[in-house]
């Protein structure tokens, strides 16, 4: 059993950024403007050593650092030092151009982080926790010898936050997972999936099968989101007999590979409207009996959907992949993942359950 999660660099820079901006805000504020008094003193002293665009790196520092106040304050500085340097004609018009346009980048940089109520490196460092939480809450449980459960996540662009993600629960010889796809892409569609993966982990395995994804959907509509939908589907297992069932909300169908006709089944029920759309939300069910050798391969949108491209074709490329790598050899869902080379401007993932 595997599972991977989007890439993203690691907490710890963040965290000793942290650390820095623990401390008084006025100290480290009047500690970086000195900062920038010296440097931009050096650049009028040995302007041939010294060049004027390291204020950007002082700039940088402060924008993860700094509250807004004193953001302001440091970007006032930078500002004064910068009209300073060209009076002295110790810069030219593109050092100018340069520290003026990085000024106004980092006051846009913090209007928005105090628009939504980050302050500082600590904001920063809860952003990166709030990643670490969506991966925890994606782990899946280890399974029985005889089965095999692997999942692959992977955000548009290499982002740190997919709005896809899995949530899975077993207890005894059930086992349920659920892959859902937000609307939206990116750190909005990430922090939303986050919130929405907190309680579809709690009412998974909570519910019986028939309600999961029916309260789903009450709790998307309660949140009034502006793109307040998801798709989903939802796979149930008894891990003892193999029997098997499917609810969609307006996700793409999976796919049931029977090993021992190498047939791959699409499973499209009727109905299932997306969850988030309507009040009254009944999810499309179908079911049936994996055998050992057969697969179920659950994936979202962003590997079938393409510009030019029809829906369906994509699912017909999705197959034949599924064909070759999990018929032939116990693929893994990063096989399949590759193998099918979705555009990386979409989420994308996928979820592969085999009886072996």
């Amino acid at each position: 059993m595997t599972t991977s999660r989007p890439g993203a660099p690691t907490g710890w820079v963040w965290r000793v950024l942290a650390g820095w901006a623990v401390g008084p805000q006025p100290l480290v504020g009047i500690a970086l403007c000195l900062l920038a008094v010296v440097y931009a003193g050096a650049v009028h002293w040995r302007p041939e050593w010294f060049a004027a665009s390291g204020l950007l790196l002082v700039l940088l520092v402060g924008a993860f650092v700094l509250r807004w106040r004193w953001l302001l304050v440091l970007v006032s500085f930078v500002v004064l030092l910068t009209v300073g340097l060209a009076v002295a004609a110790v810069v030219n018009a593109g050092e100018i151009a340069v520290l003026v346009l990085a000024c106004g980048a980092v006051v846009t940089f913090g209007v928005e982080r105090e628009r939504l109520g980050l302050q500082g490196a600590p904001g920063a460092l809860m952003l990166v926790d709030l990643r670490d939480r969506l991966a925890a809450g994606g782990r899946l449980p280890d399974l029985p010898a005889m089965w095999q459960v692997d999942a692959e996540v992977r955000s548009a662009h290499a982002a740190a936050f997919s709005g896809d993600f899995v949530v899975a629960h077993r207890d005894g010889p059930s086992f349920e997972v659920v892959l859902v796809d937000v609307s939206g892409k990116g750190q909005a569609a990430g922090v939303r999936a986050l919130q929405l993966q907190g309680a579809l982990g709690g009412l998974l395995g909570a519910l019986p099968f028939e309600r999961f994804l029916p309260a789903a959907n009450r709790y998307l509509l309660s949140q009034g989101w502006d793109e307040g939908f998801a798709t989903a589907a939802h796979l149930t297992i008894d891990l003892t007999t193999g029997a098997f069932r499917v609810a969609i909300a307006g996700h793409p169908p999976p796919a049931v590979l029977h090993a021992g006709s190498g047939r791959i089944e699409v499973l499209d029920p009727p109905g299932g409207i997306a969850l988030g759309v309507v009040d009254d939300m009944s999810p499309g069910v179908v079911g049936g009996v994996l055998l050992p050798g057969d697969a179920v391969v659950l994936y979202t949108d962003g590997l079938v959907e393409a510009p030019g491209r029809d829906v369906d074709q994509g699912i017909d490329r999705l197959l034949g992949v599924v064909e070759t790598v999990v018929a032939a050899r116990p693929g893994s869902a990063h096989e399949v993942l590759a193998g099918v080379r979705a555009a990386e401007d979409d989420d994308r993932a996928v979820v592969v359950v085999r009886r072996r």
